[in-house]
């Protein structure tokens, strides 16, 4: 996904457990996921005790966070959008649900406010994770109803020097607390972000485990998609064929909505519409990835549904190919994202500009040309740890995204043959010890090996079969 240019940590093997009737199975120190068990399976989320003392070591002594869950957003007065749990809270907590609360300090460890049950909401919207859950499923030193947090919290705000919470997600629930009004006024109160942050930014074993596998679902996806375009040159099916390849494959949601931009509309960056058909002789730009269990993916190809580049697209293509290969090349430990975006950018102005599309290296054209960074973090957000600056040097166990682009509009002042044309090429990168992975080298961005499976593809859209070619 591109980006405007401006861990959870759990190691050690954990057995398969059931405690009354929540469910939570791991293996090889892979957390698979969980459900609380009713007469249908609710997936609330999943313990990740591991990471409370890492957070409180980073906080100042006798310091309180306090975390709230993601608010419900609702799309009509009656119907909710797909709930979607903030990251720092289910990092900490494990817990998938809304209308929690969860509170760290020293002195109680993590202690969890959960809602209250009521008969009419579980009536129609299923049973939730109280209190009692919080102790034996998510591992909370302490747990309570939300309805007893204005009798409890108040005075763990007076006993701690500072105070922090997560401002994203600030709830009403506590904000309107005289004694959390007390230790805003006495200018006590900041942002945890930036302490979990620095904690999801290493990711751990486990961790990237789900990585590479969000990310290979998002490999499979992308190239059955790709496929399926040769018979349906068509915005709309291809985000709508990616979204169930994904789903397939075990996937929860998407991680944002495809950018599926055929022609023109490959050059508008975050395009959304989705509901054109791709004329014969353009390029589609498939922007996409999912999330799997907490963690996404984020991938993008330009490929000709119709088999074949114009010269123009293709001398364009490999333009950011090589500029995506080269790099790639550059991730390893000590490197900082803007070095690396300070190299393609060079790399870049000067292609441009043998391509006649820039009139001089040093033109301010470029940025209209390509106005997105190099890259982004990634992990259980897309644009993940946003409090983590892009100058810091990259460290084993960061993942990044390496995706150069092109964008020239229709109305730009370049050769005919460039005009309205949009090329991505984005990859996601693990940085290891020695260098690094690319976690998603399995899908296919060679002119040579993209035609060649879209001109040896004889399948039906329900079921695909490849040609060898001899």
């Amino acid at each position: 996904m591109a980006m405007r240019w401006l861990g959870r940590r759990v190691r050690g093997k954990i057995p398969t457990r059931k405690v009354a009737s929540w469910v939570f199975t791991a293996s090889d120190d892979f957390i698979r996921g969980a459900s609380y068990a009713t007469q249908s399976a609710i997936d609330v989320g999943q313990p990740t005790s591991l990471s409370h003392p890492e957070i409180l070591e980073r906080l100042p002594e006798k310091s309180l966070a306090i975390i709230a869950s993601a608010p419900v957003k609702m799309m009509t007065e009656v119907v909710p959008y797909p709930f979607r749990q903030d990251a720092d809270y289910l990092y900490l907590t494990g817990c998938a649900q809304p209308g929690g609360v969860a509170v760290l300090s020293e002195e109680c460890g993590l202690c969890m406010f959960m809602p209250d049950s009521d008969p009419h909401d579980v009536t129609w919207q299923g049973q939730i994770a109280g209190a009692e859950a919080a102790l034996e499923f998510f591992k909370a030193e302490k747990a309570y109803p939300l309805s007893k947090m204005h009798k409890i919290l108040p005075d763990m705000i007076g006993r701690a020097t500072r105070v922090f919470h997560n401002a994203r997600t600030a709830s009403p629930s506590y904000m309107e607390l005289e004694a959390f009004n007390r230790a805003l006024h006495n200018k006590q109160v900041k942002d945890v972000s930036l302490y979990i942050h620095e904690l999801r930014w290493l990711k751990s074993t486990s961790e990237l485990k789900l990585m590479r596998e969000s990310a290979s679902v998002a490999c499979q996806s992308l190239l059955q998609t790709m496929l399926f375009s040769r018979t349906f040159p068509e915005e709309s099916k291809l985000s709508a064929k990616v979204e169930y390849e994904c789903k397939m494959r075990g996937a929860q949601r998407m991680a944002f909505n495809p950018v599926v931009g055929g022609g023109a509309n490959g050059s508008i960056i975050h395009y959304s519409r989705n509901d054109q058909k791709i004329k014969a002789g353009e390029l589609v730009l498939m922007d996409m990835g999912c999330e799997l269990h907490g963690y996404v993916s984020d991938l993008t190809r330009t490929w000709s549904p119709f088999g074949s580049f114009s010269p123009a697209q293709e001398i364009l293509y490999n333009l950011i190919l090589e500029t995506n290969k080269e790099c790639i090349k550059l991730c390893r430990p000590g490197v900082s994202i803007r070095q690396i975006h300070d190299y393609s950018v060079k790399m870049l102005r000067k292609g441009l500009k043998e391509l006649s599309i820039l009139r001089d290296e040093n033109s301010l054209s470029y940025h209209q040309l390509n106005p997105t960074s190099i890259g982004h973090y990634l992990g259980m957000d897309v644009h993940d740890s946003p409090t983590i600056s892009i100058d810091r040097s990259l460290q084993p166990g960061v993942v990044i995204t390496i995706e150069p682009g092109v964008y020239i509009p229709s109305s730009y002042n370049a050769p005919d043959s460039f005009r309205g044309i949009g090329i991505r090429i984005e990859d996601e990168v693990l940085i290891t010890e020695t260098g690094h992975e690319v976690l998603t080298a399995s899908m296919p961005k060679e002119i040579s090996h993209i035609t060649s499976l879209l001109n040896n593809y004889t399948g039906t859209a329900e079921a695909p079969v490849l040609r060898a070619a001899f």
